[in-house]
């Protein structure tokens, strides 16, 4: 301070300036206070599991711990980071996988929403925009149901081991290529030569399989197609195990498998052991193609398709994709009851040691922490094309569904996402 200044006007800006200090002093303090009861309120916050139907509690966020700020620049930054393709999905189709060979439409496609999604944070609603009722496709997201279907078979052991060839437990199905009421039928037997004969259930979750064959019109090769068109039909087979290929073909043949194991519809065993039990709506729909259909036990069947790659899939709401999240984060456990083993969990995800970042379909992992270098390791999320995803962050006790998201912006909002909480 200038020594020249008179004594009076000295002493008035030193006491503005003590003044200064003493307010950010309690601005401070106000913020660590504001900080200390987000992490109060987030340690001693029970677990909370909501009802069927739509009384699911809401709580403000820092009831739970989070800035409201925060949470709101993230939602913000999902809905402006809509994924710039057509809401028509099937003209998106033909504008992407329609375009590969054998890449016409086989099952339903239904315009989607605009983006939309749900926040969860010690099972509680935190935020939601959009339409979270919307009944939308949700693409690959379904393999993770596929995924949990066999879970629930391994559960009650219907399959014995993963490890276990998937050629043990399934044998040739009869199959009604043009549908219920056609007439002609043919034999499928997807896992009868030499080389699928090694594959495991193990390897069919992890796409290591290189499952060879042509199933509901669809060769396996002609899904993600190499550039060289020379080797679509020749090329030589891997060892299972050894090479990681997401193949939506392959997907549909453990699909169809499963229903085998199973003997009755898929929806139906999704329904009685998982959405009923965790208070899902009625609105979701598992959706096969119209070249689908079997014969199982003298009764047609159709054996869903396990994404929306040619259509069908799981047509569900963003609410009943959080329910689902939520039971993946506390480990298939649900109140008191146990849907998915604990053991079942570990596995779908433990590191496909051929693509560590993937675990049982659709589990992607953060080990490299690549794809979402803002998260922790240890979260998961359930991903499908468009974007829709299920963020778990089992870390911080945080489930959040993003759909219709640029993939690229992911971790842009989980980034925002995690702001919310106390450092």
């Amino acid at each position: 301070m200038n020594a020249a200044l008179p004594g009076a006007r000295r002493l008035r800006l030193v006491t503005v300036a003590l003044a200064a200090v003493a307010l950010s002093a309690v601005a401070l303090s106000a913020d660590a206070a504001t900080a200390g009861a987000q992490r109060s309120a987030s340690r001693t916050a029970p677990i909370y599991f909501p009802e069927p139907g739509t009384a699911w509690q809401h709580r403000s966020a820092p009831q739970v711990g989070m800035d409201s700020t925060r949470v709101a620049e993230a939602v913000a930054f999902a809905i402006a980071s809509e994924i710039r393709n057509p809401r028509s999905m099937e003209e998106n189709h033909y504008r992407t996988f329609g375009r590969e060979p054998y890449g016409g439409g086989v099952g339903p496609f239904k315009d989607r929403g605009e983006p939309t999604g749900v926040i969860l944070r010690h099972g509680y609603i935190v935020a939601e925009w959009g339409d979270p009722d919307r009944v939308d496709m949700t693409h690959s997201v379904t393999k993770s149901f596929l995924s949990s279907v066999v879970g629930l078979a391994y559960d009650r052991h219907l399959i014995r081991s993963v490890h276990d060839s998937v050629f043990r437990a399934v044998g040739p199905v009869p199959s009604l290529p043009d549908g219920p009421g056609s007439g002609r039928v043919t034999l499928l037997d997807l896992f009868a030569t030499p080389h699928n004969r090694r594959i495991t259930w193990d390897h069919m979750l992890r796409q290591v399989s290189d499952w060879e064959g042509t199933l509901w019109g669809k060769p396996e090769w002609a899904d993600r197609p190499s550039s060289d068109a020379a080797q679509w039909r020749t090329r030589a087979r891997v060892a299972p195990g050894t090479v990681y290929e997401y193949n939506d073909v392959r997907v549909n043949a453990l699909s169809l498998a499963a229903l085998q194991v199973w003997r009755r519809p898929l929806p139906s065993v999704l329904r009685e052991f998982i959405m009923e039990p965790i208070g899902a709506s009625t609105s979701w729909q598992w959706l096969g193609y119209e070249t689908s259909w079997v014969i199982m036990d003298g009764q047609a069947v159709q054996s869903v398709a396990g994404g929306g790659h040619w259509g069908g899939g799981m047509f569900i709401n963003a609410r009943d994709m959080a329910r689902f999240g939520y039971l993946t984060l506390r480990r298939g456990k649900w109140k008191d009851r146990q849907i998915l083993s604990d053991a079942w969990v570990t596995m779908a995800l433990t590191p496909t040691p051929a693509q560590p970042t993937y675990g049982y379909m659709n589990w992607f992992l953060n080990t490299d922490r690549k794809y979402m270098p803002s998260a922790p390791a240890s979260l998961f999320v359930h991903v499908g094309n468009g974007t829709n995803v299920v963020i778990v962050d089992p870390e911080h006790d945080i489930v959040a569904v993003v759909r219709w998201i640029e993939n690229g912006a992911v971790d842009g909002f989980i980034q925002r996402l995690l702001a919310s909480l106390p450092a």
